[in-house]
């Protein structure tokens, strides 16, 4: 079955800038194609000349700092995923500098049976600190880092970020799959621990969906929004939005950027998720319902205001904490979590 053909289009936005980014786009958390918001980068503009234009382009700012790079044989035909135990993943990892990456996918190009390859959120201050010069947008604070990702033809399944997400294609064409955050249930979620990306990912192929083995994964397609993304095009992502990612060409460069999620301790809603797995979802069910009412009363606030009866101007982890109470907290809870 033709996934393409199950999903529903991604909404389209032109000549955004960034008070339009802020006020019409972030606030419906929704995803967002912007079309050609980079298409002036030079690194855009040299994929659209030729692969080769773009190779070269990117080799000219490789300062030679190694890159996490991941590396799957031929059989996993571009599928990055768990190993067939669910115990590891079906690729292995190495360190590698982009020129000596970019020679290996370049030699892959006429190779029908190519091994996949793939440089992942590499720090472009750190391999290519002279990229924003020429390659910068106006959406987002400067302090927000870009990051690259470059590999040959691929697709990663469908996972989450726990920051929002706005990601540019800079070479070749991409096509993002989406799943509203609410059908987790539907997409058949695999193990945490050896998570090709570090957060679990969908069991389904979405080229080859099994509906004999994930027969609700249907309707999370029905709910789900795709779009093809060419060079200079750009994609807003909010957190925690179920993205697939597949790269369509011989090399495939992106630089995304990520703000958003985490608090003062670098903590993010995910360490909460399971940390409560762990304490939580193996009580019997009695416990197990008695705890949903403390967090739909105190974390999600469903069932009322935990605050109205209390003073305006307590400092409290129901209200609003002082920084040396909130360091205190966190204290506590890394000794607990020790």
């Amino acid at each position: 079955m033709n996934q393409a053909s199950k999903t529903n289009s991604i909404r389209e936005w032109t000549n955004i800038d960034r008070a339009a980014f802020e006020r019409d786009i972030v606030p419906l958390k929704q995803p967002a194609v912007i079309r050609g918001l980079v298409k002036d980068w030079r690194l855009v503009q040299a994929a659209n000349a030729s692969e080769e234009d773009a190779v070269k382009y990117l080799m000219s700012l490789d300062n030679h700092t190694p890159a996490y790079t991941i590396v799957g044989e031929p059989e996993i035909n571009g599928r990055f995923f768990y190993s067939e135990n669910l115990d590891a993943t079906n690729f292995r990892r190495t360190q590698a500098a982009i020129t000596a990456t970019l020679e290996q996918l370049y030699a892959l190009r006429s190779n029908p049976n190519p091994h996949s390859v793939a440089i992942q959120a590499a720090s472009v201050r750190e391999i290519m600190p002279d990229f924003e010069s020429s390659n910068s947008i106006n959406l987002l604070d400067n302090h927000i880092k870009p990051t690259l990702w470059l590999g040959n033809r691929g697709v990663v399944a469908p996972h989450y970020d726990v920051h929002d997400n706005l990601a540019c294609v800079a070479s070749g064409r991409r096509r993002f799959t989406l799943f509203p955050p609410e059908q987790i249930s539907n997409l058949y979620i695999g193990p945490t621990l050896n998570a090709p990306g570090g957060v679990p990912i969908s069991m389904v192929d979405l080229h080859k969906p099994d509906y004999q083995a994930f027969p609700k994964f249907a309707d999370a397609l029905a709910a789900s929004q795709s779009a093809l993304l060419e060079p200079g095009d750009a994609i807003y992502i909010p957190t925690p939005w179920w993205h697939s990612v597949e790269s369509l060409d011989n090399i495939n460069a992106l630089v995304n950027y990520w703000w958003g999620g985490l608090d003062e301790e670098h903590l993010s809603p995910n360490h909460s998720l399971m940390h409560s797995m762990l304490t939580i979802a193996k009580l019997e069910p009695h416990q197990r319902e008695a705890w949903r009412h403390f967090f739909d009363y105190l974390v999600f606030q469903e069932t009322g205001n935990p605050t109205e009866h209390l003073p305006d101007d307590l400092d409290d982890v129901v209200t609003t904490l002082s920084n040396e109470q909130r360091q205190g907290v966190y204290q506590f809870l890394k000794s607990k979590l020790k």
